[in-house]
């Protein structure tokens, strides 16, 4: 009797059907043939020699040195993604992974695919979310030369610790490319960003939604790639981050700002309104009138706030804040609009008595450093007070959808 061949057994995976694949380890690919073979390597042992059963995808973003075929090559999936961006790659090879976790890291080699096995155990434990840590305050390590001195000292800290106090995010390097994830989590957290802002993103989106987040210490090394420098732009890819943030936090975007516009624009109405003087300094009509500047564009600030809240909240952008659901419950449509009309009254109520006192004078001059004292509030009570009540109703079709 002929014997049996057995099936031939590739080094990314130790199974043959999808349903035992427990980890995917995706690497995002744009010209990475310095380095592909390496990082995949490292991928397939960490993976036998830790009896994980994987596969390793290289998500190609359109390379033209060869990289395709370096990872056919290696055994490793091939996953051909045409839409341009970082975020784009990741995306077409997270769709495509097979396994319960998923394991990111780049393709330069300044990631060790040998640590894997740390991420694993992280998820097994229970965590959904399980970050790599490479600076040392965290218990990382970065080797001599693997990262740019602004990166390190400025731009990996700033970013992290705005993270930590803007989104409660509860990790030491929010840069870090090497992390684990369960699949479950990526497809609930519906994330957009198609360019280097998707890994910020997850964070972000994690930490806002209170999923049970781990960190652990690596090494990153130097980069392996000598054809091509790195993909990472220094003040353009900053910028894009603190840009993210921005729109991601209402609050620290338009509320905060606004706020402290009002607050001045009230101090200066406290000034001008008695006309104060202060050192010789005198605070009249000319002071109400940047107090006023303030004030508008405090309130249009956090009118924008609520809008943007509202908006990312319906689109699933951010979690329902429960203090914003407070604040609905007391500040009603039919509220907003007679507050509104309160001020509406009060402010032309303030221009016709100017009006009056210029009548009075049979609509000659007039003492300004007076009238100005009505003419300015009773302007800015109008504004506010037209503002209101469209921003009322325009809030009230935005959080249509949400309740």
């Amino acid at each position: 009797m002929k014997r049996q061949e057995q099936p031939v057994e590739t080094e990314h995976t130790l199974v043959e059907t999808a349903a035992q694949i427990e980890v995917t380890i995706v690497m995002p690919c744009l010209n990475e043939a310095d380095t592909l073979e390496t990082c995949v390597k490292k991928a397939q042992r960490a993976l036998r020699d830790s009896g994980i059963v994987g596969e390793v995808i290289v998500a190609d973003n359109g390379s033209t040195d060869g990289s395709q075929a370096i990872a056919l090559a290696m055994g490793a999936r091939l996953v051909p993604v045409s839409a341009k961006g970082y975020g784009n790659a990741l995306m077409g090879g997270i769709a495509a992974a097979r396994g319960k976790y998923v394991i990111m890291g780049d393709a330069d080699d300044s990631y060790d695919f040998l640590e894997v096995p740390k991420f694993v155990e992280k998820l097994r434990q229970g965590y959904v979310l399980v970050q790599g840590c490479r600076l040392p305050w965290g218990g990382g390590t970065i080797a001599k030369g693997a990262m740019p001195f602004l990166h390190r000292w400025w731009g990996n800290p700033m970013f992290t610790l705005m993270a930590k106090s803007w989104f409660s995010s509860p990790i030491h390097d929010v840069y870090c490319g090497l992390r684990g994830f369960s699949k479950e989590l990526y497809e609930r957290l519906n994330l957009r960003c198609t360019g280097m802002e998707f890994a910020t993103e997850m964070i972000i989106k994690a930490s806002l939604y209170g999923e049970k987040i781990a960190e652990v210490p690596i090494t990153l090394h130097p980069d392996g790639r000598k054809s091509h420098p790195p993909h990472l732009k220094t003040f353009r890819d900053g910028w894009r981050t603190l840009r993210f943030f921005l729109i991601y936090s209402p609050r620290w975007l338009f509320f905060v700002p606004g706020l402290a516009l009002i607050v001045l624009g009230l101090v200066g109405y406290g000034l001008a309104m008695p006309g104060v003087r202060i050192q010789g300094v005198t605070f009249d009509a000319h002071t109400l009138l940047f107090a006023s500047l303030a004030i508008i564009c405090g309130a249009q600030s956090i009118w924008f706030a609520l809008f943007s809240k509202t908006f990312a909240i319906s689109e699933g952008l951010l979690p329902e804040d429960p203090r914003l659901n407070r604040f609905f419950q007391v500040a009603t449509l039919e509220r907003g609009l007679i507050l509104a009309s309160g001020a509406l009254l009060l402010g032309v109520g303030l221009l016709l008595a100017a009006i009056n006192e210029w009548r009075i004078v049979g609509f000659g001059s007039l003492d300004y450093a007076k009238t100005m004292r009505m003419v300015v509030p009773g302007s800015t009570l109008v504004a506010l007070g037209f503002q209101t009540i469209l921003s009322s109703f325009f809030v009230s079709i935005l959080g249509m959808r949400r309740r």
